[in-house]
């Protein structure tokens, strides 16, 4: 069994902080109450330390059994049969997945399902996968199979 970290999302927590300070700025700019500035303060730092929970919390879990099971804290938990991957590619998408970071990986399998995930060492995870089950269309980094080039 070997467990991959995901990407630290410095991108995302940066959005997050970035609305939250202006959201601060314009209740202070406003003359809004101490109370009201203190209280919603509060709230921002609960948001941000629950986006950093997510963040930390988020692994990629290749089993002996030959299962992939993607946690993300206590939201998200899914197991996925290696033999049924199909495909995984780099991916821009920005859908809502168990992926902090903004550089994210598509892991397509069974007939139509898709998830998208963001370890921190993504050619080592793909060789992983293509390991177990070889006939997994393995795109990193724009190239077809690299683990069978040594890459």
């Amino acid at each position: 069994m070997k467990t991959y970290k995901s990407k630290f999302g410095y991108g995302i927590i940066g959005f997050v902080v970035l609305i939250l300070s202006s959201i601060l700025l314009f209740m202070i700019y406003q003359n809004e109450s101490t109370e009201t500035i203190v209280s919603v303060a509060g709230i921002h730092l609960l948001v941000l330390g629950f986006c950093l929970y997510l963040n930390f919390s988020t692994k990629y879990t290749i089993t002996d059994q030959g299962l992939l099971k993607v946690r993300c804290g206590f939201l998200y938990s899914k197991e996925i049969d290696v033999m049924k991957i199909k495909s995984i590619k780099k991916s821009n998408n920005l859908i809502s997945s168990p992926a902090p970071s903004l550089d994210r990986v598509e892991v397509a399998y069974g007939k139509y399902d898709v998830v998208i995930i963001s370890p921190k060492k993504k050619v080592e995870f793909a060789d992983h996968l293509t390991q177990i089950n070889p006939s997994i269309e393995n795109c990193i980094d724009g190239i077809r199979n690299p683990s069978k080039y040594g890459i």
